[in-house]
C-alpha cells in the first residue's frame, strides 16, 4: 500500500457513489481505483505526469456520519485534489450551489488575485478619486513647470561648403565628392574653442567658451554639403547675433585649416605666404543668415499640458493597478465565494444610518432590510433536510458588523413567525443588550455560574424574539464558553425556541469562538467589504474547520450599494405607497352607478 505522502496532489476523475462504511481511516489506492472507507467515497484516481490537475467528476456524495443523507447528483470540476491522508476529509465537503463540490480547502489558484481588462476597468471606476488626484497633480506640475521655466529662443543659420575646381565636369564631380566627405568633420569643428572663444570676445558675452559651445548645435544633413548651425539663448536678438558670428568665425577656421602648407625650403615673403601657404580649396558661404526668432521654442505650454494629462492618466492607472494588486480585500461577494468555496448566503449593503438606527423593522422595505430577509430565506434553504437550530455568527476580526448581522437576522427570523432567541456570546465586548436598550448586567454569565435560571434573566424584544444578554464581563470568558454548562444551556434553548442565534467574538483575536462554536450546529462567517483580507478569511475558516465547525456560508457585509435601474434597487420598488383618504361623495356616486348598471 503506498504511503499517504506519495499520493499528494492526486487528480481524481471518477464516478463516485455511496459505499457502506468499513474500518475508519483505512485507505487503498491503485492506478485506477481509490477507496476511502473513512468517508465512504469510491472513485478512480489518476496522477498527471507533472503533478497538476486532470479534473475530476463527483457523483452522489455519501451520507454523513450523523445519519443524515445528502441526496442528489452533482458533476463538477474540483481542480487539484488534496493529498490523501491530509487533515481535510472528503466527508466535510460542502456543496456551494453553483455546480462545484468543494473539499473544504482553498485552491491554489485563489491564493492571489488576477486583474483582467474587465476587472481593471471596474477598478478604475471604483477608484476614480485616485485617478482624478493623479491627473490634477500631474497637470498642475506641468503648468507649474511651464510657468517657472525660462523661455529659450533658437536662431538658425546655414552654410554651403564649396570646392574651388576648374570648369571640367570631372573636376566638379570630384570636388563635390570631396565636400561631402569633409562636411561631417566640419560640423564637429563648430563647437571647438577656435570658434567659440573669438565669438565670446567679439560679442563680449558673459559666458565661457565651453558654456557657449553647449548652446550650439551643428548638423550636416546626409548626402548634402550643407551645415545647419543652431544657437540657443534666452534673448532672441542675442541668439541671432551669436549664430551669425559663429558662422563667420567657423568659415574662417575651416578655410585656414584646409589651406595648403608651404613645402619645406620654399622661398616666399610676406605674412600670408608664411601662415597659409596658398588659397584654400574649400570655401564656405552663408546661404541663410540668422534672424531673431518670433517666439520661444521652450517651454511649450500646449505640449506640456498634453504631457501632464497623459502622464496623470498613466500615473493614476498605475496607482490603481498597484493598489488592486496589493489590496487583498474583497470587493464583491462573487470574489469572496470563489476564494472561500463557501456559499454566499447574503450581501448586506452599506447604510450610513446604521449607527443611528441599527435595527430593521418589519415595515421597513429598504435595501438593507430586504437584504436581511434574503439572508433569512437563503439560510432556510441552505440546509433543508436538517435545518440548524443553533447558529453562531462570527467574523475574522472586529469591526466587520457581526453583532449587527446577528441582531437583524434574529429580527428577520422572528418576523417570519419563528420563535427566536438571541444570545450575546461575546463576553469581551457585549453589544446586544445596548442595541435593544435592555439590561446587560444579568444574562448568560449569570446562568453559567449558577446564580440564576435561563427564564429568570431572559428578556423580550418582541412577540417572538427573546434576548439573553451577556451578563457581567467575566475574567475567564474562554473557559466559560467552552464549558459543559454552556453546551447544556444551548441545548435547553434549542428545546425551547425554534432558532437560537449566538453572537460570538471574532475568531482571530481570541479563542472564545472556537470553544463556543463547536456546540453550535452551524456558523455564519461575516466578511466586511473592502476591509477583511484574504489571509484573515482563510485563517478564520481554517480555524473553524479544525474544531469541526460546519460553516453554513458567508455574509458579505457593508457592500457598496449597487447602481443601476430603479427596478434593480429597492429605492422606490420596495416602498409601499402611502394610503390615500377616500372621498365619500365619489364613493356614493360609484355605488349608484353600479346599482343602475345591475
Amino acid at each position: 500500500m503506498p504511503s499517504s505522502s506519495s499520493l499528494s496532489w492526486i487528480s481524481v476523475r471518477a464516478r463516485l457513489q455511496r459505499r457502506p462504511y468499513a474500518r475508519p481511516g483505512c485507505q487503498y489506492l491503485d492506478t485506477w481505483n481509490k477507496w476511502i472507507y473513512g468517508s465512504g467515497w469510491r472513485g478512480a484516481a489518476q496522477k498527471s505526469p507533472d503533478g497538476g490537475a486532470l479534473g475530476s467528476r463527483w457523483l452522489t456524495p455519501p451520507p454523513r456520519r450523523d445519519g443524515v443523507r445528502r441526496a442528489g447528483r452533482w458533476w463538477a470540476d474540483t481542480g487539484v485534489a488534496p493529498a490523501v491522508g491530509a487533515r481535510e476529509s472528503l466527508s466535510s465537503a460542502a456543496y456551494t450551489g453553483n455546480g462545484t463540490f468543494h473539499i473544504g480547502w482553498f485552491p491554489r489558484s485563489h491564493e492571489g488575485c488576477s486583474l483582467d481588462l474587465q476587472g481593471f476597468v471596474k477598478a478604475l471606476a471604483r477608484r476614480w478619486p485616485t485617478v482624478v488626484v493623479c491627473l490634477v497633480l500631474a497637470t498642475g506640475a506641468a503648468l507649474a513647470a511651464t510657468g517657472l521655466s525660462t523661455p529659450v529662443y533658437e536662431a538658425r543659420t546655414q552654410l554651403f561648403v564649396a570646392t574651388r575646381t576648374g570648369d571640367d565636369t570631372a573636376q566638379m564631380n570630384q570636388g563635390q565628392s570631396f565636400s561631402q566627405a569633409r562636411v561631417q568633420s566640419y560640423a564637429a569643428i563648430v563647437t571647438t574653442r577656435q570658434v567659440t572663444r573669438p565669438v565670446v570676445e567679439e560679442l563680449r558675452l558673459r559666458t565661457t567658451p565651453e558654456e557657449l559651445a553647449s548652446r550650439i548645435t551643428a548638423v550636416a544633413p546626409l548626402n548634402t554639403v550643407l551645415i545647419d548651425i543652431t544657437v540657443r539663448d534666452t534673448e532672441p536678438r542675442r541668439a541671432a547675433r551669436i549664430a551669425n558670428a559663429v558662422a563667420q568665425r567657423f568659415s574662417a577656421v575651416v578655410e585656414r585649416l584646409e589651406a595648403p602648407k608651404p613645402a619645406p625650403g620654399s622661398k616666399g615673403s610676406g605674412k600670408r605666404s608664411r601662415t597659409t601657404g596658398g588659397a584654400s580649396p574649400v570655401s564656405l558661404g552663408v546661404t541663410q543668415e540668422a534672424v531673431a526668432p518670433a517666439g520661444p521654442t521652450s517651454p511649450r505650454p500646449l505640449l506640456n499640458l498634453v504631457a501632464g494629462v497623459l502622464g496623470g492618466l498613466l500615473l493614476g492607472a498605475g496607482v490603481v493597478a498597484l493598489r488592486e494588486t496589493l489590496d487583498t480585500t474583497f470587493k464583491t461577494s462573487e470574489a469572496l465565494g470563489e476564494f472561500t468555496t463557501l456559499p454566499g448566503l447574503g450581501t448586506i449593503p452599506y447604510d450610513r444610518t446604521v449607527p443611528r438606527q441599527p435595527l430593521v423593522s418589519a415595515d421597513n422595505h429598504s435595501q438593507r432590510a430586504e437584504a436581511f430577509r434574503k439572508l433569512r430565506t437563503n439560510l432556510k434553504f441552505s440546509q433543508v433536510d436538517q435545518p440548524p437550530r443553533i447558529i453562531a455568527v462570527t467574523s475574522s476580526v472586529p469591526g466587520e458588523g457581526k453583532t449587527n448581522t446577528a441582531v437583524n437576522l434574529a429580527l428577520s427570523l422572528a418576523e417570519a413567525g419563528l420563535s427566536t432567541c438571541l444570545v450575546d456570546g461575546d463576553l469581551r465586548r457585549p453589544c446586544v443588550a445596548s442595541t435593544f436598550g435592555l439590561v446587560q448586567d444579568a444574562g448568560l454569565t449569570t446562568v453559567l455560574i449558577g446564580q440564576a435560571r435561563i427564564e429568570d434573566v431572559m428578556q423580550q424584544a418582541g412577540d417572538r424574539l427573546s434576548i439573553l444578554a451577556s451578563g457581567a464581563v467575566p475574567p475567564n470568558p474562554t473557559e466559560l464558553l467552552a464549558s459543559a454548562r454552556m453546551e447544556q444551556v444551548l441545548r435547553e434553548l434549542a428545546d425551547t425556541y425554534e432558532v437560537v442565534i449566538v453572537d460570538t467574538a471574532p475568531v482571530l483575536p481570541v479563542a472564545d469562538t472556537l470553544g463556543l462554536a463547536s456546540f453550535a450546529q452551524g456558523a455564519l462567517l461575516v466578511v466586511r467589504a473592502g476591509k477583511t483580507s484574504r489571509e484573515q478569511v482563510r485563517t478564520a475558516a481554517e480555524s473553524l474547520d479544525r474544531v469541526s465547525v460546519r460553516v453554513l456560508g458567508t455574509v458579505f457585509n457593508m457592500a457598496p450599494v449597487p447602481r443601476g435601474n430603479r427596478y434593480g434597487t429597492y429605492g422606490s420598488y420596495g416602498e409601499l405607497p402611502a394610503p390615500r383618504l377616500s372621498d365619500p361623495r365619489k364613493e356614493a356616486a360609484a355605488a349608484t352607478r353600479l346599482v343602475d348598471e345591475k
